[in-house]
């Protein structure tokens, strides 16, 4: 370990003593989380000034930072088979008429399926009002071998894809393996094995009530639990964030970003809209996105710098219950189904986006009326089932391409640019999703108004 590497991961260690001193105020979790933020922009700024992105000591840094960053959304992962599981299994035991479960479904995978559809057709529209095209990007060697890379990965997952296997995929033969996370739709499929033990439960309480009781309070038990544990990882969210930030921002290649430059501001100006669009929802419905954007600032602030829908869910969960006055039946599907089904941004935008780009290299005319109808039907049927995680957006768009007969090499070409645009992507996907989640709580009337208006930040890692 020489000088300069010593002395980076000492002002990192003494930025995160820095930030640990607010424990001591009363800053709320939102707060904190900004300040981790800032710092590590500002921190990783200084280190690319310093060093440069292709520094060998800047790589080995961040090596030593991501103990930190990666470390945190490593724990974060553990937690959400763990949390996913018991709210499902907890809020459908406690629910006294199980036909209601059929209503949250249908409202909530709706209201993804729904504006991940109005995402495409606003990807499309900007693509095309910027004339974006994948004409003239040159295919190096670290593109080459990225796309090499991605068939291997991903081409088994995705090769003759159908709607009746994407169904199937989803339905637990194995749910212990799913608990794992085995498969990509592993999230829905623990989802319908906690549903179908909470209905299994309400079964019990009818026909024994004394067993059905233990087992209710034994449910309620495991979930205070799992709950408990949550929290105690939650607490760390601003000191993961500062980590991660810092090494998206030192890691960053300004040539690449201003070479696809147009690109980067196109996608975020449709995420800027899409979020537009979730704010015109909520009002519609009810509530005042201004609060609502509040409310949810620090599990958008998580997901922007994590760049995972899955790694969100512990935050998701936790302000849609205790900051949006969502129930925990409606929360826990609403995050577990949001993180894989519609995403708006890496399941919508990005491969609507693409598809417009790559279509005039193989003689396609993007502005054809039924090529666009076609398009928009394959991302939103196609967003059902696309992995919450880093690399979710590379797996939509290798079922949107092929499907719409558009060969694949463009998601090579722009991958030095991907982790600051999936950033952006993530956290539009994790705002649909709670997003879907108050609507359906508003459409149900099970919205707790006083929790949702309390002026009360209600920090997310306490009691």
């Amino acid at each position: 370990m020489n000088l300069p590497l010593i002395i980076n991961v000492l002002v990192f260690i003494a930025l995160l003593f820095l930030l640990a001193q607010t424990r001591h105020t009363q800053w709320s979790l939102a707060k904190k989380v900004l300040v981790g933020l800032v710092i590590g922009v500002l921190f990783g700024l200084g280190l690319q000034f310093i060093y440069g992105a292709s520094s060998p000591i800047l790589k080995e840094s961040i090596s030593w930072f991501n103990i930190v960053g990666n470390g945190y959304v490593q724990l974060l992962q553990m937690i959400v088979m763990p949390l996913v599981f018991v709210s499902i299994l907890s809020a459908v035991a406690k629910l006294h008429n199980a036909s209601s479960l059929g209503k949250i479904s249908f409202l909530t995978i709706g209201i993804l399926l729904f504006t991940t559809m109005i995402a495409a057709i606003i990807g499309i529209l900007i693509t095309l009002a910027f004339g974006l095209t994948a004409e003239g990007l040159v295919q190096g060697a670290q593109e080459t071998a990225r796309l090499g890379a991605i068939e291997s990965n991903y081409a088994g997952k995705v090769a003759d894809l159908t709607t009746p296997q994407l169904i199937l995929s989803f339905i637990p033969k194995n749910p212990f393996a799913d608990l794992t996370g085995a498969n990509p739709t592993s999230i829905v499929s623990v989802v319908i094995f906690a549903a179908f033990l909470g209905v299994a439960s309400l079964h019990l309480l009818k026909d024994d009530e004394a067993k059905g009781q233990r087992v209710l309070t034994a449910i309620d038990t495991l979930q205070s639990w799992v709950m408990k544990l949550v929290r105690l990882v939650i607490k760390l969210t601003p000191y993961g964030v500062l980590a991660l930030m810092t090494k998206v921002v030192a890691s960053s290649n300004i040539q690449d970003l201003i070479k696809l430059g147009s690109f980067i501001v196109a996608s975020y100006i449709a995420l800027g809209l899409m979020f537009v669009v979730h704010g015109m929802l909520l009002t519609f419905s009810g509530i005042n996105p201004i609060k609502f954007f509040k409310k949810v600032l620090p599990v958008l602030t998580f997901a922007f710098t994590s760049r995972s829908s899955a790694a969100s869910i512990p935050l998701n969960v936790e302000a849609q219950t205790r900051r949006l006055g969502v129930p925990e039946t409606i929360a826990g599907f609403s995050a577990s189904f949001g993180a894989t089904i519609g995403q708006n941004g890496c399941a919508g935008i990005y491969p609507a986006m693409l598809a417009v780009m790559v279509a005039p290299t193989v003689g396609i005319n993007p502005f054809d009326p039924l090529w666009i109808a076609t398009l928009v039907a394959i991302v939103t049927v196609s967003s059902a089932g696309v992995a919450g995680v880093g690399g979710g957006a590379t797996f939509a768009a290798l079922i949107v391409l092929p499907a719409m007969g558009l060969p694949v090499t463009l998601v090579a070409l722009l991958i030095s640019v991907e982790p600051l645009i999936d950033m952006g992507r993530t956290a539009l996907n994790v705002n649909g999703a709670m997003t879907a989640g108050t609507i359906t709580s508003q459409i149900l009337k099970q919205t707790d108004k006083q929790v949702f208006e309390s002026e009360d930040d209600g920090e997310l890692a306490h009691r």
